[in-house]
């Protein structure tokens, strides 16, 4: 079996395949103090939770955008269960040519993403990721990853405009009943919802225009479901598709 790790300034994903289906998948709270030792009991409590032997791991492959994480997992890898971990970076086979300025500064998440999202549906694609950070990434039909775009999350959006204005308070993240909203609540949930919609439609119509027509949008993290309830623009919600990339990684590298 495959132990597949996703290390966000967020959340951590975890997953479990063998060969190339995914058994069974967790989300946890990144905390950035927390010791190897401390994960390793959680990742072992939730191994014993889903009736799973961790001694039946044979490999990991990690992305992580945490850089004080990398050393604890590194470690609870080595120690708890017996093997030497692949980390994506820039110096790995990943089957993408990159046509970036800089290849190191991408994110190990996006190189994962991209390359799962180009493999299920061919290129040109877009890979659409809702997470801190909102990202948006390109692959080529020739498999060049030729960049892409940053903006911010949905979530710290939200937190901003609930610490900048004092009068305005916090909504669950949730369609409203109406876009014009008869009250503060619901003109909070129409701005960031639909607002977010629009921001997706924009940088979607203008990224397919600059290569040319239209092309498949898979879309993941955590607020992909919703987001893609609004809009036309995103074909496809792929909930494990970072995860499905470092299979695809893992598979290419120490295979």
């Amino acid at each position: 079996m495959l132990l597949t790790i996703d290390i966000g300034n967020t959340n951590i994903k975890l997953g479990v395949y063998e060969g190339a289906t995914l058994l069974t998948h967790w989300r946890v709270t990144t905390e950035r103090n927390r010791l190897a030792d401390e994960y390793a009991v959680l990742v072992r409590n939730l191994f014993a939770m889903a009736q799973l032997d961790m001694g039946c791991i044979q490999g990991c492959a990690i992305s992580c955008v945490v850089p004080p994480l990398v050393p604890q997992f590194r470690y609870l890898c080595r120690n708890y269960l017996g093997l030497e971990p692949l980390f994506v970076n820039s110096g790995i086979k990943t089957g993408l040519h990159y046509k970036i300025d800089s290849p190191n500064e991408l994110g190990s998440d996006r190189v994962a993403n991209s390359l799962a999202a180009y493999r299920a549906y061919a290129g040109p694609v877009i890979a659409l990721a809702f997470g801190t950070a909102t990202t948006l990434d390109v692959v080529t039909a020739g498999g060049e990853y030729i960049g892409g775009a940053i903006a911010p999350g949905i979530g710290i959006s939200a937190d901003a405009l609930f610490r900048a204005a004092a009068r305005l308070f916090q909504v669950e993240l949730v369609r409203p009943p109406n876009i014009v909203g008869t009250n503060t609540a619901d003109q909070i949930q129409s701005g960031l919802i639909m607002g977010y919609a629009g921001l997706v439609e924009g940088l979607v119509s203008r990224t397919q225009r600059e290569l040319g027509g239209p092309c498949p949008v898979v879309a993941t993290g955590g607020w992909a479901d919703v987001i893609a309830q609004e809009t036309s623009a995103i074909s496809a919600v792929e909930p494990y598709l970072t995860l499905e990339g470092l299979r695809l990684i893992y598979a290419m590298n120490c295979e």
